[in-house]
């Protein structure tokens, strides 16, 4: 039998990246159970009793509910669209890349990556502002929109992996282009699928610079505008602030900790050409 020995160096790097996520944490879910009356006493101790009122609190204070509706509905509809179109055209892009035009198109939109967000912030403003869509549907527009580039790269090195046989054989048994991706690309697109949803999701559940510049009523706002416009009304109450910051947190993190293993597969797939 072969002993494997211990690399103290790797061991010791992985322990001190654990202490700098979970000490954040700590430092919040501390907070949020302490009062100030604690808090004015030691910051880093554990709280001594568990004062659960401050998500209640939190709760009343934010209209947490209706934020968390307004997500919720702009998440769903956005990670369901993504998945949809956003396949598609990277289907077409991917079977066509022979196709000088389907390729320089491909290049097109893997450039937007490259494009930081706040060079086009303020005409994405003026523009949705004529167009009348400073709105939750404008904004889940913008989100299946601001996907295409990260999920076509994603989509199109998963795809060119399919052999192309498959859909060969069902061209010869009558099957459209259409019925082709539905019926057979599609379904084997189900790890990427996931991976794609997963971190669109992520990604569009904890956005805050894209719903502060389109969104603009106060009932439109989603969680992460509430935890802003909560942060400058009860700016000295932390209790209530990190109360309401593990709120919005929790949800995200069940949905992480179910599929995370989806998220590590199907990026290993989508890289092999």
């Amino acid at each position: 039998m072969t002993k494997h020995s211990t690399n103290w160096i790797v061991t010791t790097l992985i322990a001190l990246g654990s202490l700098l996520i979970l000490f954040p944490l700590y430092m919040a879910v501390a907070i949020a159970l302490k009062n100030p009356e604690e808090m004015a006493i030691s910051v880093f101790s554990l709280p001594t009793g568990l004062h659960v009122e401050n998500f209640a609190n939190a709760i009343e204070a934010t209209d947490f509910f209706t934020a968390f509706g307004n997500s919720f509905v702009i998440t769903v509809c956005s990670v369901g669209f993504i998945l949809l179109t956003n396949s598609l055209v990277s289907y077409a892009i991917a079977r066509n890349m022979n196709n000088k035009f389907f390729k320089g198109l491909y290049f097109y939109f893997i450039s937007a990556m490259f494009i930081p967000f706040q060079i086009i912030m303020l005409p994405i403003v003026k523009l949705t502002t004529n167009l009348h869509m400073n709105n939750m549907p404008g904004l889940i527009i913008l989100y299946i929109v601001y996907g295409l580039a990260f999920n076509i790269f994603v989509y199109v090195g998963y795809i060119r992996t399919i052999p192309i046989e498959l859909e060969e054989a069902a061209t010869v048994d009558g099957a459209s282009t259409y019925g082709t991706f539905w019926r057979i690309i599609f379904p084997l697109l189900a790890p990427i699928n996931a991976t794609i949803a997963i971190l669109s999701c992520l990604s569009t559940w904890n956005d805050f610079m894209l719903p502060l510049i389109i969104l603009g009523k106060p009932e439109s706002y989603t969680l992460p505008l509430v935890q802003y416009v909560f942060q400058g009304q009860f700016s000295t109450d932390f209790n209530l602030a990190f109360a309401s910051y593990l709120l919005a947190l929790a949800p995200m993190v069940i949905v992480y900790l179910i599929a995370q293993k989806w998220i590590i597969n199907g990026i290993t797939q989508g890289a092999v050409k």
